[in-house]
């Protein structure tokens, strides 16, 4: 590249206002580290961004997103908005929609010593992110959930062939970044024979362009099973929005929870690094969430980055901040409780940042 990368900052709700810092701080330390040029752009989002400007998403943030490369977007807490406000807006499917945040990549890693039920374990579920039955991104204008009467309750699902190609594609050009060169497709067109025979045609059809890669189809309810009986079979997963919504959370569980849960949702041309968790209001201002899954959402960002626009030293800070993170972990010193420490957030953060730039 010949210009720095321009990289969005939104802390979102609750603990989302600590392990952002944590994450950007991180980030900073590894772009130091390989001498990688970043300019840094914080905005307001979410309640706070409410409280002081009465918008949830002031205007002009798509705008100035549009500007950018990709974002850290933290947790945002939207069960906890006004709900007679009109302003009081969840902003995270609208970013996904307007920027066409297709894929939402989840990965699922165990490490030795950290409490899991499931060792060996290295998968990532490719996730389509904007289509499927989520009533906020399945229609064009209106609600995709409706109730016609007081007793029925019709849900929508969208799939469509121009999705469907786009996150399979997503998920072949992810396995062939990985040694098992496998990708398994999970669906239930024995059901589902339209939607999910449509989406399960797509990926059969973008298979035809990767002929060293491996594909697999499992039925989804089997596909759970084997998931919790034995995690380590799977690489690359790809599914549906919400199959792959409750499937993650679940291979989350199997090596230690969501605080060992990062993602990214990437586009087109631009990328959001959004941890998979919650804004967890209940340990808010505490200091002891786990900065895990957001600090390395940035470095998924710093990898996607670094590919999208042929930037080694984006590439090369992503494998920093991996193995800062590695070290950390295999000392065990400076982890948060969840993880079976105690350590705050911020020194669990500065834990890893120091491990950068050792």
């Amino acid at each position: 590249m010949n210009r720095a990368l321009k990289i969005g900052i939104l802390e979102g709700d609750d603990i989302g206002l600590e392990v952002v810092p944590e994450a950007i701080k991180v980030m900073r330390a590894a772009a130091a580290k390989t001498r990688l040029s970043i300019e840094w752009f914080p905005m307001p989002i979410g309640r706070k961004a409410f409280d002081q400007l009465g918008y949830t998403l002031p205007p002009g943030t798509l705008e100035k997103l549009d500007t950018l490369d990709g974002w850290v977007l933290g947790p945002i807490g939207h069960q906890a908005y006004p709900k007679d406000q009109p302003n009081a807006i969840n902003p995270h499917p609208i970013l996904r929609k307007h920027f066409d945040l297709f894929a939402n990549i989840r990965p699922a890693k165990s490490y030795p010593g950290l409490p899991a039920l499931y060792h060996d374990v290295d998968l990532i579920i490719v996730r389509e992110n904007n289509e499927g039955f989520p009533p906020d991104r399945n229609t064009y204008m209106g609600n995709g959930e409706f109730r016609p009467t007081p007793d029925m309750t019709i849900s929508i699902r969208l799939v469509t062939r121009q999705g469907s190609s786009k996150v399979a594609r997503a998920a072949f050009e992810l396995a062939r970044t990985r040694p098992r060169r496998k990708v398994t497709a999970v669906h239930k067109n024995t059901v589902f024979k339209l939607g999910c025979g449509m989406f399960a045609e797509e990926c059969r059809r973008v298979a035809q362009d990767y002929p060293d890669i491996t594909l697999d189809e499992v039925m989804v309810d089997t596909f759970g099973m084997r998931l919790v009986m034995k995690p380590q079979q799977f690489d690359v997963v790809v599914t549906t929005n919400t199959f792959g919504d409750i499937l993650s959370d679940v291979a989350a569980g199997l090596v230690g929870g969501l605080g060992l849960a990062p993602a990214l949702s990437a586009g087109p041309a631009r990328a959001m690094a959004q941890a998979t968790h919650g804004s967890a209001p209940d340990i808010a201002g505490k200091s002891i969430a786990n900065p895990y899954a957001m600090i390395m959402s940035g470095q998924m960002l710093l990898a996607w980055l670094g590919h999208k626009h042929d930037e080694p030293k984006a590439v090369k800070a992503a494998e920093v901040v991996e193995r800062a993170m590695q070290n950390v972990i295999n000392a065990g010193k400076t982890l948060t409780p969840d993880l079976g420490g105690k350590a705050s957030t911020v020194e669990m953060g500065d834990a890893v940042a120091a491990q950068v730039q050792a």
